[in-house]
């Protein structure tokens, strides 16, 4: 599925990070905690642009076209141009023409469909990150919209080899009953073996799942709520996105060029598609939903200056809503598809203050995200009470199994590539069968840096490294970040729905060469 890594790659990778040090590879970027993901650095082609320039932008709110049972609304997906650096035009692939893609806000338990017209030139799947959705609306990665103008079915790779595949042309409905607590979601491109490289031109935006419960805590809201799509991306020379894809067409062959195999890193970071934006706020509390839409790229956010006595970021929810009582933090660490609900208060600074959010991962342009300008006083009747959501417990006793999937390099199809267990991804191949409404434990074990993710349902975290879950593990998630060489227990119940699913690494190049497997609710 892509071209093989260089032996002296592949030896290190193959075994996981014993195997790595036995081969002598103890490159940071592999190996450490602290590194920022397992990938290689996509210099940009042109001058990079000066930070904290332009003006943060926040994605237009989609309105439903009809609202009768269910609200629904119209979504095409096509090629356009932004202007993401100033003065330069970039093509992008964007929902609605533009990138990020327009939010969706649903209610709790109302049923939201979303028709998707794909008028580009390949094949596309949207799936629901974070959505409890039936399976023929998940997203599965063959269950192709093909675009309006046509496709040649010899160009549809595996999904028209998948006979359970669920195939249509032009259109689609996606029918997403929302019987779900309110949470920050995403909705991306998941196509088999071309999600990295349909993401990475824009395919992306944000859904929101709002309650009662949460509107009766009296957080931020309004303008004084802000979401923030974090993704890097490299610039050809022409203002192009830059990506290493094996055919840039995405017509036929998958895969990207053998240096960037385990992921690609951009050099500019974005915000809602700004390169560091500027954010003027007020002398107030603010709702932050963080997420971060970067292929292979991680972060670790953290304010500076801190405000006095720090714990500047509060958390108050994760992946899957809130959770029960707030948590302070100094610093954030984000995996790829991972989200934070935050409060931050602004109040603690004096006017004119520059607050910058950095990433302590990062280094050079990169060790930088946005800025927040503190321009004036104003009133807050916002608070962050002392009790937030209620989550039923999960416990070991209520486990009728426990499952373990090794995430690491290996061979796909005779190639160096990444799998789960061993095998390479394959409809055909089912990697577990849980009964409808049982609760199951899942030990996932990383050679390097994997941020695994399970469609249908949200998970607890037990156990991180054989320890107790840590101070960033809190609530329901439906991503976890795994370090080289760590195990993390995860406890579900798979409820709501039967039907076929998948969960992957969502570093999208490993996801894209192989690293996904199945499951199906019985």
């Amino acid at each position: 599925m892509s071209r093989p890594l260089p032996r002296r790659r592949f030896l290190g990778l193959a075994g996981g990070a014993g195997a790595l040090l036995a081969a002598g590879l103890t490159a940071p970027r592999l190996l450490a905690r602290g590194a920022p993901g397992t990938g290689e650095l996509l210099r940009s082609g042109l001058p990079l642009p000066e930070p904290f320039r332009v003006p943060l932008p926040v994605p237009p709110v989609l309105r439903p076209d009809r609202t009768d049972g269910a609200d629904h609304y119209m979504i095409t997906q096509r090629t356009s141009t932004a202007e993401i650096l100033p003065g330069v035009r970039t093509p992008i692939w964007g929902y609605d023409g533009i990138f990020p893609g327009p939010t969706i806000e649903s209610r709790r338990d109302r049923t939201t469909v979303v028709r998707h017209r794909n008028e580009l030139p390949v094949p596309t799947v949207v799936h629901l990150h974070g959505g409890h959705t039936p399976a023929d609306s998940d997203g599965y990665p063959t269950d192709l919209v093909l675009p309006v103008s046509g496709w040649d079915a010899g160009h549809a790779g595996h999904g028209m080899a998948d006979a359970r595949a669920r195939i249509t042309n032009g259109e689609r409905d996606y029918v997403f009953p929302m019987r779900q607590r309110a949470a920050t979601l995403w909705y991306h491109d998941h196509r088999m073996d071309f999600t990295g490289p349909a993401v990475y031109r824009g395919l992306a935006g944000f859904h929101l799942v709002r309650d009662d419960e949460e509107e009766a805590l009296g957080l931020p809201s309004g303008e004084r709520e802000l979401p923030l799509m974090i993704a890097d991306r490299s610039f050809d020379e022409h203002g192009a996105f830059a990506y290493p894809s094996l055919d840039r067409t995405l017509r036929t062959t998958p895969g990207v060029e053998s240096a960037y195999v385990e992921g690609v890193f951009g050099d500019v970071i974005l915000v809602n598609g700004a390169p560091w934006p500027v954010c003027e706020v007020a002398a107030v509390r603010y709702r932050i939903r963080v997420l971060n839409a970067s292929n292979a790229r991680r972060y670790d956010l953290a304010m500076d200056p801190p405000p006095p006595g720090g714990g500047g970021f509060v958390q108050i929810g994760g992946d899957q809503g809130l959770l029960d009582a707030p948590r302070a933090h100094d610093h954030l660490p984000l995996g790829p598809a991972e989200r934070y609900d935050l409060v931050i208060d602004f109040g603690r600074y004096p006017v004119g203050t520059e607050v910058t959010l950095v990433n302590r991962l990062g280094t050079g342009p990169t060790a930088q995200v946005m800025r927040f300008v503190v321009t004036r006083r104003a009133a807050d009747e916002s608070r962050v009470p002392a009790k937030l959501g209620e989550i039923a417990p999960l416990t070991r006793e209520q486990a009728t199994t426990t499952r373990e999937f090794s995430f690491r390099a290996g061979t796909v199809h005779g190639r160096a590539g990444w799998v789960i267990g061993g095998e390479p991804f394959s409809p055909d191949v089912m990697s577990a069968s849980p009964r409808l409404g049982d609760v199951e434990i899942w030990r996932f074990v990383a050679d390097i840096h994997h941020p695994v993710h399970l469609h249908l349902v949200g998970f607890r975290i037990l156990s991180r490294g054989g320890r107790p879950p840590g101070p960033f593990d809190g609530g329901i998630k439906d991503t976890v970040d795994l370090n080289p060489g760590e195990a993390v227990e995860v406890i579900a119940r798979f409820d709501g729905y039967r039907g076929r699913y998948v969960f992957h690494c969502h570093n999208a190049e490993h996801e894209d060469m192989a690293m996904m497997a199945n499951f199906e609710v019985v």
